[in-house]
């Protein structure tokens, strides 16, 4: 069982520029930029919350993932999460289905990743807004928000999934929070 430490941050344009942008002068390394579609899963035990069961599609690959939240009312989030990669995303959503696991919500993303020191930072696009997430241990979080910058950046307590729920827009039993095929960002009622 892996344990994922993490904490999220919401940014404005200007403020993702500059955190990319001190990134890049501290000699972080950036990956591709990825592109995912999150579809997460309801039924079962998942249907009694504190967990979450998702597949996610990103450039042509497909994981598969499990969390489940440990209660904090720290900034910084830890949870269990247990992945494995998936070589069939359609088979195993037919398999989900089969066992009675319906689709709760889904949600796109646009993510570039970049490793500094013994983190991972990862700068999101979501159609409600931008954010940052640095994962790696506590100490290390603190630290890298120091070299970036963001020390004093507002913390986001909520999940991606939360947010959709709230922001995201509603299909009958699904609620989604897609980008126009333009590259718009979809309007959500709060905005």
């Amino acid at each position: 069982m892996a344990i994922e430490i993490e904490k999220k941050y919401r940014l404005t344009k200007k403020q993702r520029d500059e955190i990319a942008q001190r990134l890049d002068e501290l000699g972080a390394s950036a990956s591709e930029r990825e592109f995912e579609e999150n579809t997460l899963y309801r039924g079962g035990r998942l249907d009694r919350g504190g967990c979450a069961l998702r597949l996610r599609r990103v450039n042509g690959r497909a994981l598969l993932t499990f969390k489940q939240r440990f209660p904090t009312k720290s900034s910084i989030k830890r949870q269990r999460e247990d992945e494995t990669e998936v070589a069939d995303a359609d088979s195993l959503a037919a398999i989900l289905h089969a066992l009675e696991f319906r689709p709760a919500l889904v949600y796109e993303k646009r993510r570039t990743r970049w490793q500094i020191g013994k983190a991972e930072v990862a700068l999101d696009e979501l159609p409600f807004g931008l954010f940052m997430e640095i994962e790696a241990s506590e100490k290390e979080i603190k630290r890298i928000e120091k070299l970036l910058n963001a020390a004093d950046l507002p913390a986001v307590m909520e999940t991606y999934p939360t947010l959709t729920l709230n922001l995201g827009q509603s299909g009958g039993a699904v609620v989604e929070a897609r980008f126009t095929r333009s590259g718009r960002k979809i309007q959500n009622r709060l905005r």
